[in-house]
């Protein structure tokens, strides 16, 4: 899932666990029905391009491969860090026309706002009496997000996030949780609660199976700040919805350097490398091709590139989401369904945790 990040140490070393994902990577093509992947966004907004390449590219790649696909719109989680509620609603629809205009398929897909299925949130409760408040306490990624929210009072939804993410995963008996390297540790506290479960309560019976990562190698786009990361509400961020002409003028701002020369250097240059690497995605030609091809054209011929590259790159989708845009009943319906069939599997997944926990009266 994208979003929040590390978590409890993993037991598997990375080596093994990148081992074990392109293994995945292969059955993949084979007997993609053998897989059930769960993956996500907070609705705190419309996306950009990060996303886009980030994480969207691949879930339709998935998708496509036949792979059946969760995606859950985590807009509890949301109160978690934030004061205002006022614009979920508002971006909830805007995630809903990314996912939609990005290639995504509601009939070969799932999208449901976590907040329509209280069988999953029922499972919370269960879980978490399955981990101890040492190992919540100790987890460096509640620590990462209220020290980055500048939080003064953590509450508890905040504190368990972790236990909650678990409940998202298991529901639907996902198996598959596309990740980054710096989120393997966080899908650890899933697998120690599904691995935990059943050995507490379904002794002859596995009701879950343990997630497993698979790793992406999407790239991580910078903000064009210079900033670490691409974010709407740091204004550093090329929406997906946005106009050319906002593309343009975004673009234009872009922090680089004062080296006429263009070259591709990630660590010595990364404001340089991060609009090549854009440039890259957008055309895909590699981003030393390119930045030979700019030379000593400085950054205005680079940043003319990249805006004329993402601008053609970006023009289908957008035209898909202008139009989809256009039906006020789209989004609703898309959602209905997908609370529809989540539940469907929610109910399904709670009854076995009855039976096994002895609460079927």
């Amino acid at each position: 899932m994208s979003g929040r990040t590390r978590g409890l140490m993993s037991s598997d070393t990375y080596a093994a666990t990148l081992a074990r994902s392109q293994e995945i990577e292969a059955e993949l093509k084979v007997n993609p029905e053998k897989f059930r992947v769960l993956t996500g966004d907070r609705p705190t907004g419309a996306l950009h391009i990060g996303h886009l390449f980030g994480s969207l590219n691949n879930r339709v790649r998935l998708q496509n491969l036949g792979v059946p696909i969760y995606i859950v719109i985590a807009d509890y989680q949301v109160l978690t860090d934030r004061d205002t509620f006022k614009d979920i609603a508002t971006n909830v629809r805007e995630l809903t026309l990314d996912y939609l205009a990005a290639g995504l398929d509601p009939e070969r897909c799932v999208i449901f706002p976590h907040s329509h299925i209280p069988e999953l949130n029922q499972l919370f409760l269960p879980f978490l009496t399955l981990v101890t408040m040492a190992e919540l306490d100790r987890n460096p990624t509640i620590k990462e997000e209220i020290q980055a929210a500048g939080l003064k009072q953590i509450n508890a939804a905040m504190y368990t996030y972790p236990v909650h993410q678990a409940a998202d995963i298991l529901f639907c008996k996902a198996n598959l949780v596309p990740v980054g390297k710096d989120q393997i540790p966080h899908l650890e506290m899933s697998r120690l609660i599904a691995r935990r479960f059943n050995k507490r309560f379904a002794k002859k019976k596995r009701v879950f199976q343990e997630p497993h990562p698979l790793l992406s190698e999407a790239p991580m786009i910078l903000g064009l700040d210079g900033g670490q990361k691409m974010s709407k509400s740091r204004n550093n961020a090329v929406m997906l919805g946005a106009t050319a002409d906002e593309t343009a003028k975004l673009i234009k701002k872009a922090k680089t350097d004062s080296e006429r020369h263009i070259t591709y250097d990630p660590e010595g240059r990364p404001e340089v490398a991060n609009l090549l690497l854009v440039a890259s995605l957008s055309t895909g030609r590699t981003p030393e091709e390119i930045a030979d091809e700019i030379g000593d054209g400085g950054s205005g011929k680079l940043k003319s590139f990249v805006t004329d590259a993402l601008n053609e790159y970006l023009k289908d989708l957008r035209a898909r989401r202008a139009e989809l845009a256009q039906d006020p009943q789209l989004v609703s319906d898309v959602l209905t369904k997908g609370v529809e069939i989540a539940r469907a599997e929610a109910q399904k997944t709670l009854n076995e945790v009855r039976e096994v926990m002895n609460m079927n009266f």
